[in-house]
């Protein structure tokens, strides 16, 4: 588990060191503070800062077992999951990480041979 953590850690401070210059989240937010998490870039999460890049990983995961209706959440594959994401957004900084985490979603789903009720 302390693996994971640190993995999970060194993987996001790769990410943030990566970008020009490191922001707050709120940088995205419109006048109001909002955030339009379904707008925002993977570039625009990697230049945020590490506890709020965190932070918004969490959220999306949170979401989405809404959407789901699921009132659980797996740990270690919530990890996996930003430890994937994380590394499909270093690779397409163009593409929203809305989009990102629906593919490693998908990806993670159909390796572990789950399929999703209509």
């Amino acid at each position: 588990m302390r693996q994971i953590l640190l993995a999970t850690a060194a993987i996001m401070a790769c990410l943030a060191s990566s970008a020009n210059a490191q922001v707050e989240l709120q940088t995205y937010a419109d006048k109001e503070g909002y955030l339009n998490v379904q707008a925002l870039t993977c570039a625009e999460l990697a230049n945020t800062f590490q506890e709020d890049a965190d932070m918004l990983t969490t959220w999306y995961s949170g979401w989405y077992n809404g959407l789901a209706k699921k009132h659980y959440i797996n740990v270690p594959r919530s990890k996996e999951a930003e430890h994937e994401t994380i590394v499909y957004c270093k690779a397409h900084p163009e593409k929203k990480v809305i989009e990102a985490i629906g593919l490693v979603f998908d990806e993670m789903r159909a390796k572990r041979g789950i399929e999703l009720s209509k």
